[in-house]
């Protein structure tokens, strides 16, 4: 059995969201605050992180950054891994939608708990979906006796079945 420590990343810095490079898809690269940062290097100092062996990340900004910070204070190599990217507001032709709408779908997802109502067609990634691509990725890793997952808040949430996690939050997963 691999024990996967999930953590959520730290609170990003959206003071260039919607500028430069930060538009449209670049926003998913902005990075953390210093608050985020303080927020990766307490959850670095968790005891249950000792036995890591190595650091699973989404690849957006705001993760990549919460890894590299737990990747220097604990010593880990860390992997890149597209299945634990954000939830996805459009997951059928996954366009970045404007803001307003991605919204509005969140809205669908949270009250319909993660379930495509019956009969109706959904453009959002259900709990289920994001559950695949989540397992799909944690299958590869369980050669592993304890690995740590940088990802997203809603993700953990869908996936483990939790409380939406605060920035840093910890959570266990087995299997």
């Amino acid at each position: 059995m691999t024990v996967f420590y999930f953590i959520r990343h730290g609170q990003a810095d959206f003071t260039e969201a919607n500028t430069k490079i930060y538009q449209g898809q670049g926003y998913n690269m902005l990075t953390l605050s210093p608050l985020g940062r303080k927020q990766i290097e307490a959850a670095a100092r968790d005891h249950r992180l000792k036995d890591a062996e190595l650091i699973l990340t989404s690849p957006f900004g705001r993760t990549l950054h919460s890894a590299a910070i737990l990747s220097k204070k604990l010593g880990l190599d860390i992997c890149v891994e597209t299945g634990l990217h954000e939830w996805l507001a459009d997951g059928e032709t996954y366009e970045f939608l404007p803001q307003d709408e991605a919204d509005r779908r969140y809205q669908e997802l949270s009250a319909n708990r993660g379930i495509h109502p019956d009969g109706e067609k959904c453009a959002w990634e259900s709990a289920e979906q994001m559950r695949r691509r989540v397992m799909d990725v944690l299958e590869k890793y369980k050669r592993f006796h304890c690995v740590i997952v940088c990802c997203h808040g809603t993700v953990m949430e869908y996936v483990l079945g939790i409380p939406h996690p605060s920035n840093g939050q910890i959570v266990k997963y087995e299997c």
